[in-house]
């Protein structure tokens, strides 16, 4: 179908459904309605960043199929000229999409790949056993003593994490037998899902880590130049563009990128994590949708990550190859440091007087609890380490009170 969209909340509308509305799903939301589209921001808590900025909101639990299906019954009935649904996070009740997609829902990118990669025994099953591409050694394990056979065959560290979850939740790094009854109870505790299976990883002695932004398209495929990032307990703290890669890693990247975004189909961007030693690329993880780390490019292209995503799903063109720099950047973000009820965030201006490149995000979050990200600082440099001391130095004046 072509894009042609009437109205917001018409008969001829083309409306986006997404099922998660916080800080990168509002950016998602702010993209499509600059091209016209209607858009339903769906989460489980009210007053989510997305659905400060959507024409619609809905608050259900997406990982409840009963209130899934009803709402995603009630968006079909609806007259529109196109609905998509845009999953923007993993905490949902996946085989309900992959249900309604047979009967005609069209799912963002698939149904199928919302399942595969809410499931980290999914998609590293399709990527090391049935794509056969290099990725660390691992073991599934539902139990505390199958975790312990895990450690004795992987040797320490290692990490380990529950297979449905993401951004850090759940996962620690395993330094040695005794700390096994620890990290599994806490794994079972802070999984997205609950309690349940794990994944133990044995530890990559990388050289970095990269975010390679991958763009399926009507025209093919795309890529966004390498991101380089930082983690801390699992989750992203600082990411830069470009990150330097040795052109053979490079195109290996590259390839490596589009045999797994291609085995799960569909278009949109896909934010595919990969460790870097030396030429040699190991598969780690991807998301089937913009990416945290990606925040930078709203610094660095002209389109970014959430632009081109909107664009793709679209049908829209994009170019081909490698997206263009505007210019070298970062993004540093702003952690929360307590629970608390209607936060606000100070030292906005200080942050902005640090460089004029400077430009702060602030998601709007009706909660706070002890770090979760509250806002982030992207700033453009002359080259990424440039960037990355002044959005560095811009996240340090925010504060969350």
């Amino acid at each position: 179908m072509s894009f042609t969209p009437g109205p917001p909340l018409t008969d001829t509308a083309v409306r986006l459904v997404l099922l998660g509305s916080g800080e990168l799903g509002r950016e998602v939301a702010i993209e499509a309605m600059r091209l016209g589209c209607e858009v339903l921001a769906v989460d489980r808590y009210a007053g989510a960043p997305g659905m400060q900025v959507a024409q619609r909101h809905a608050v259900i639990d997406m990982t409840d199929p009963p209130a899934l299906r009803a709402l995603l019954e009630a968006e079909r009935a609806r007259p529109c000229a196109q609905l998509l649904v845009v999953p923007e996070l993993e905490a949902i009740a996946t085989p309900v999409l992959l249900e309604l997609e047979a009967q005609g829902l069209h799912v963002v990118p698939t149904a199928r790949a919302a399942r595969l990669t809410m499931d980290r025994e999914g998609i590293r099953r399709l990527v090391a056993e049935e794509l056969r591409l290099k990725t660390c050694d691992y073991r599934f394990c539902d139990t505390e003593e199958e975790v312990r056979a895990a450690v004795a065959a992987l040797g320490t560290p290692c990490v380990i994490k529950p297979v449905m979850s993401s951004s850090g939740k759940g996962q620690s790094v395993i330094r040695g037998a005794d700390e096994v009854a620890a990290t599994w109870s806490y794994a079972q505790e802070a999984g997205r899902t609950g309690a349940g299976r794990v994944i133990v990883e044995a530890f990559v002695d990388f050289d970095y880590e990269i975010t390679l932004l991958t763009i399926r398209h009507a025209g093919g495929t795309s890529f966004c130049a390498p991101i380089g990032h930082l983690q801390e307990d699992g989750d992203y703290r600082e990411s830069w563009q470009p990150h330097p890669m040795s052109p053979a890693a490079l195109d290996d990247a590259r390839e490596l990128a589009e045999q797994v975004t291609e085995a799960l189909g569909g278009t949109g961007i896909f934010g595919v994590e990969l460790f870097v030693c030396g030429d040699e690329v190991i598969f780690s993880e991807v998301s089937p949708r913009p990416h945290d780390t990606g925040m930078t490019t709203m610094a660095t292209q002209a389109l970014s990550e959430f632009a081109l995503h909107v664009r793709a799903i679209l049908g829209l063109p994009i170019v081909a190859g490698e997206m263009p720099l505007l210019s070298p950047g970062a993004s540093a973000v702003c952690l929360a440091g307590a629970q608390g009820d209607a936060p606000s965030i100070s030292g906005v201006a200080d942050a902005m007087a640090v460089d004029p490149s400077v430009d702060v995000r602030v998601f709007a979050k009706p909660e706070a609890r002890p770090n979760r990200r509250m806002a982030v600082a992207i700033a453009r440099g002359e080259d990424a380490l440039a960037a990355r001391e002044i959005a560095r130095a811009a996240a340090a004046c925010l504060r969350v009170d």
